[in-house]
């Protein structure tokens, strides 16, 4: 018989013990800057304007101003003087004609006895005396537009890794197991 050794090995045998990483990742909102300039009204408007003329009016009821009333009556006395002179004509014609019966002097002269009247002083009395003006200004509106500014300003996005736990031991130690052959000591 043959005497053999025997060798048996092990391996050495590493144990890796490996988490997952995780990753975290945030974007920050960006950064905005407004800026608004408002728009902006100008409204020029001016009052409305009633002009009320009662001149006509007054005239009608008193006369009016001294100088106009002075000349209505310095137009009617014209008027009133002519009146007379042909009133003076006729009866002098009716006198001329004292042949006919009712032209004697008596009754052309006894029977005139009326005044002659004063002219009309006043103006004449009418729906339109008094006159009414309404002056509208239109309304002037102008408008200056308002501005916006937006600035805005990305933020890039942060990302961070976080490693898992890695844990590398040695779950078996290599080996050689050397076995010597077994001696008969008998001999």
């Amino acid at each position: 018989m043959q005497a053999m050794i025997q060798i048996r090995q092990k391996p050495a045998l590493l144990g890796i013990e490996a988490g997952l990483g995780e990753y975290s990742m945030r974007q920050p909102r960006a950064s905005l800057s407004i800026s608004t300039t408002p728009g902006q009204f100008d409204i020029q408007h001016t009052n409305p304007r009633l002009t009320v003329d009662q001149s006509k009016a007054w005239a009608a009821y008193n006369g009016g101003p001294p100088l106009e009333m002075n000349q209505r009556i310095y137009s009617g006395i014209r008027e009133i003087f002519l009146q007379g002179i042909a009133h003076r004509v006729e009866q002098g014609n009716r006198i001329a004609a004292i042949h006919q019966p009712g032209n004697t002097i008596a009754e052309v002269y006894g029977r005139d006895t009326g005044i002659p009247a004063l002219p009309e002083f006043r103006g004449p009395a009418s729906v339109d005396n008094v006159d009414i003006r309404f002056d509208i200004t239109p309304i002037q509106i102008e408008y200056r537009e308002g501005t916006t500014d937006i600035q805005a300003q990305a933020n890039p996005p942060e990302v961070e890794y976080h490693r898992g736990k890695l844990n590398i031991y040695m779950r078996q130690y290599q080996s050689v197991e050397i076995i010597p052959p077994e001696l008969d000591t008998q001999i």
